[in-house]
């Protein structure tokens, strides 16, 4: 099922206590350790019918709870977080039986928080750093994010250590997805943790897009002598660079009875993205209008994004869609894929083989689940 909508830049159609020790550091670098022995839970399974419409849709795992975020090794296989805290290692070829491989005693369940976003570092193949971004408590009580990077070792993520630290939390809108860009920097969405001024305070680090090293610094060159790339964000929570190495970002807009006004940014470094001053297609002096938005009436709630093949695709959770974005004389076409045949949609990002893999969230509290749900399933997107 599909449905095309033709959204302009300009005018719209439409109107996560832990278990152990936690110390909080600003900005302070320390090890602690991932708990190896686990209750491990059923494990995911590959579904018994993994092909649909001449392999227009494949089934490669169900059955997990709530997977957040995806990523590829090298040898094709994928690690998955599930925000309740726990990484499984699945094999996209079923060579092996899924494994988990790390319980992180310290993640926070709660909302939309939790262990949310995983990446590797472009040297993965040498060092075997595996980053995480997640929710937990801080030593106040208070309900913070942060940014680790574990070892991938005897099958196991080991020597947790903390690179970035005190990110504002709350049960909403807490960012979480992290990526390292072509620069070799790593990037990291946050949200404004249900206080809408500070995505406007370049001083602290919620409602931004950040950049720093593969050590927790910052960035060379980042416009505010911090670890700010952009600000004026309400809740990205997808990232993803195009063939030119434009950055993009997918954000949620307004909730609760006044929904909608969801959106596409391409992100520059310094640039305000205008939350809560201006949303939809509002204009004002030193900020930037989405290049594409969901109208007033309509909502994506996006999740991931990836480039693949000169368009962009990203996922929608209440939109329960796959979105593709393609550009003609810079004006976008949003076009609606998957609408309504697996319910509430997080993660997708583009494989090795060409292919597209998404993920479900209808264990989230908010989706309607099935028996199998939830579950990890490759698009051909020439058959879409």
């Amino acid at each position: 099922m599909r449905k095309t909508v033709l959204i302009s830049g300009i005018v719209s159609l439409v109107v996560l206590v832990g278990l152990g020790i936690l110390f909080l550091v600003n900005q302070q670098k320390k090890t602690i350790s991932v708990t190896k022995e686990v209750t491990v839970p059923a494990s995911p399974t590959q579904a018994p019918e993994v092909t649909s419409e001449a392999e227009r849709i494949t089934v490669l795992a169900q059955h997990l709870d709530t997977p957040w975020a995806l990523t590829f090794l090298p040898d094709t296989s994928l690690f998955v977080t599930e925000r309740k805290g726990t990484v499984w290692h699945i094999p996209t070829d079923w060579s092996f039986s899924p494994r988990m491989i790390a319980t992180l005693p310290s993640v926070k369940e709660i909302g939309e928080g939790g262990l949310l976003g995983i990446t590797l570092h472009p040297d993965f193949e040498n060092n075997k750093y595996v980053y995480l971004y997640y929710t937990y408590n801080s030593t106040g009580d208070e309900t913070r994010n942060r940014v680790v990077r574990t070892t991938y070792q005897n099958n196991r993520l080991e020597d947790e250590t903390i690179i970035l630290d005190a990110i504002p939390g709350a049960p909403n809108h807490n960012g979480g997805r992290i990526a390292f860009g072509p620069d070799g920097f790593l990037y990291i969405t946050t949200g404004d943790a249900q206080e809408p001024s500070q995505a406007q305070n370049t001083k602290t680090l919620g409602g931004k897009i950040l950049r720093i090293t593969d050590t927790g610094e910052p960035a060379l060159g980042n416009p505010f002598d911090n670890e700010i790339y952009s600000y004026g964000h309400r809740n990205a929570q997808g990232i993803t660079w195009d063939t030119n190495g434009n950055l993009w970002a997918t954000e949620h807009g307004r909730s609760g009875l006044q929904s909608g006004f969801d959106e596409l940014n391409r992100i520059e470094e310094g640039d305000n993205y205008g939350w809560p001053v201006i949303q939809g297609d509002e204009t004002r002096p030193g900020m930037v209008t989405p290049v594409a938005n969901s109208g007033a009436i309509t909502t994506w709630a996006p999740g991931g994004i990836t480039s693949l093949n000169g368009s962009l695709y990203f996922t929608g959770l209440r939109g329960k869609s796959l979105y593709k974005v393609t550009f003609q004389a810079d004006e976008p076409t949003v076009t609606e894929y998957l609408v309504n045949e697996f319910g509430r949609i997080r993660e997708v990002i583009a494989g090795p083989d060409g292919l597209l893999y998404i993920t479900t969230s209808n264990r989230d509290g908010r989706g309607t689940p099935t028996a199998d749900d939830d579950k990890i399933i490759r698009v051909n997107p020439g058959k879409l």
